[in-house]
């Protein structure tokens, strides 16, 4: 269990990484229009959006499921 956690925190180390300095080579390399279309007009907080709709996007999903199990228990109790 904690080999396989371990594991995914380096993948997320990994993909956190890479994406900074992805998005640090595009904001050196290209024109401001290239970035606004890469990385839209608000190019400091890309990072933090992106977080955040990760973030709503998981919850929504669990919360979904767990309507779906308390659906799915609660019939199979009565």
């Amino acid at each position: 269990m904690f080999k396989r956690i371990f594991w995914v925190g380096v993948g997320v180390a990994i993909g956190v990484m890479a994406v900074t300095k992805a998005q640090a080579y595009v904001k050196a390399n290209t024109s401001d229009a290239a970035r606004q279309f890469l990385l839209g007009p608000d190019q400091d907080n890309v990072p933090m959006k992106t977080l955040e709709g990760l973030v709503n996007e998981f919850n929504a999903t669990r919360r979904a499921r767990e309507a779906e199990l308390n659906r799915q228990y609660t019939e199979r109790a009565n």
